[in-house]
């Protein structure tokens, strides 16, 4: 068929909807899905953020939905999850948090925008007061980390809920987790050291300590709650898996993916488990992460390519009816982005998008914000599936420089995704934490050349 039968067909199966105000409709879209996956192209577009935020509130306060996992750190959520639950912090010698700016500061790790920023302060405010309802905790909804870059703070935890509840098994934990040593400061100095033989590995250790800290023969004491027990033995099992990325990444790209990938999933299902068996039933979670990791690697170039991802093992664990995968993409605008690891935080322009993509093609339906459902939609499905089609990735570095080399890749959206929402132009989201690069200003409508 032609481009004008499918750009037809897109039109035609367009819902819009308000940005300011998220229709009913747009939530319907997910049906009966106990676990949703909202995506992002960039990991600093406003207006993603904003809405998935009101997807999220919408899914909690309509459909009951227990609980908000992101990509990002177990322990540094964790510490955002206390606050909006009105949970103490586990040492009662550190201060409580008393504003939302407070909880957010466990989250220093690079980039700081992703979390601390102005649309997750609105988030958290709306979960503290949604939880203030319920007397009791198990009816509160938490906000969790679902990645394994937290080595050190994750074996730091886990020494902390012990020497609370039995000190002579902290012993034997700060004994194992100092096999890293001064290494663990600096996780990939360690991963390359243990890789090349310049020190052995602490794979053991870590491994170990998961197993006694999950065999049930450690028993709650001083009063502490479950939860309590649960949160510790998800930080031994993300210095388990942190300990192999980090040693993963001098062995292939695809190796360290895959691995942080599945510990995303194993994360997402002990947390399914864990509130489901404290509810009586099924639990409901909205998960966010990039649509890099919740569209099924299997209609993506990285999958062709031998990589998997969190959408793909989503699908494949809890199955296609209970699974809901929303993507989300935009054709320019500006976002906030840096030029190389560990740098300034900046707002960038977005190059338009190119002709061939996916963006481009979302762009000509000729609206500003709406929602493309493609699940049980076959003849949208085929239409899209006559070719394969670019799609674009920003991630937390952004070169608009090499626009086509470092941002595009090839897949199939139709199988890749159950929905997408697509915002034609978005805006840069706004740190708390602003570098001397940032500029508030409009940034000049003038774009670099893509390649």
């Amino acid at each position: 068929m032609s481009d004008s039968a499918l750009l037809g067909a897109m039109r035609k199966e367009a819902v819009a909807f308000s940005l300011e105000a998220i229709d009913a409709s747009i939530i319907d879209q997910v049906g009966d899905a106990s676990i949703v996956l909202l995506g992002e192209a960039t990991h600093g577009s406003q207006e993603f953020y904003r809405v998935r935020a009101e997807i999220s509130k919408h899914l909690i306060a309509r459909k009951g939905f227990d609980a908000i996992a992101v990509e990002a750190d177990w322990p540094d959520a964790l510490r955002l999850s206390r606050f909006v639950q009105g949970i103490p912090r586990l040492d009662p010698a550190q201060p409580p948090d008393r504003e939302v700016e407070d909880a957010l500061s466990g989250f220093t790790r690079f980039p700081l925008w992703m979390w601390r920023n102005t649309e997750v302060v609105r988030l958290a405010t709306w979960l503290r007061d949604h939880n203030q309802q319920f007397e009791g905790r198990e009816d509160r909804v938490g906000f969790f980390g679902l990645d394994l870059y937290s080595l050190r703070t994750s074996m730091d935890a886990v020494v902390r809920y012990l020497s609370q509840v039995d000190p002579e098994a902290a012993r034997r934990a700060k004994e194992r987790y100092a096999c890293f040593d001064h290494l663990a400061e600096d996780p990939q100095r360690y991963g390359y050291a243990a890789t090349f033989g310049m020190k052995p590995d602490c794979e053991d250790e870590v491994v170990r300590q998961l197993v006694e800290l999950t065999s049930g023969g450690l028993a709650l004491a001083g009063g502490a709650h479950p939860d309590e027990l649960f949160y510790a033995q998800q930080n031994a099992r993300v210095a388990h898996h942190a300990e192999a990325y980090y040693r993963s990444m001098f062995a292939g790209r695809n190796e360290s993916w895959n691995l942080r990938d599945t510990h995303m999933l194993e994360t997402l299902e002990a947390l399914r488990d864990y509130l489901s068996a404290r509810k009586g039933r099924p639990a409901r979670i909205v998960v966010w992460a990039h649509n890099s990791h919740i569209g099924d690697a299997r209609s993506t170039e990285m999958g062709w390519e031998g990589q998997l991802n969190l959408g793909q093992l989503a699908r494949e664990r809890f199955g296609m009816d209970d699974t809901f995968l929303l993507g989300f993409t935009t054709h320019g605008g500006t976002v906030t982005a840096a030029s190389d690891w560990d740098g300034a935080t900046e707002r960038k322009a977005i190059v338009p998008s190119m002709p061939g993509s996916l963006e481009r093609l979302l762009h000509d339906v000729g609206l500003e914000s709406f929602l493309i459902r493609f699940r049980d939609r076959p003849q949208l499905r085929d239409l899209l599936h006559q070719s394969d089609w670019l799609e674009r990735a920003i991630g937390v570095i952004y070169l608009p420089q090499s626009e086509r080399i470092s941002h595009y890749f090839q897949a199939r959206p139709a199988r890749q995704f159950d929905a997408i929402i697509h915002v034609d132009t978005t805006s840069a989201l706004r740190p708390l934490d602003k570098s001397s690069h940032w500029n508030d200003d409009e940034v000049p409508d003038t774009f670099p050349s893509g390649m």
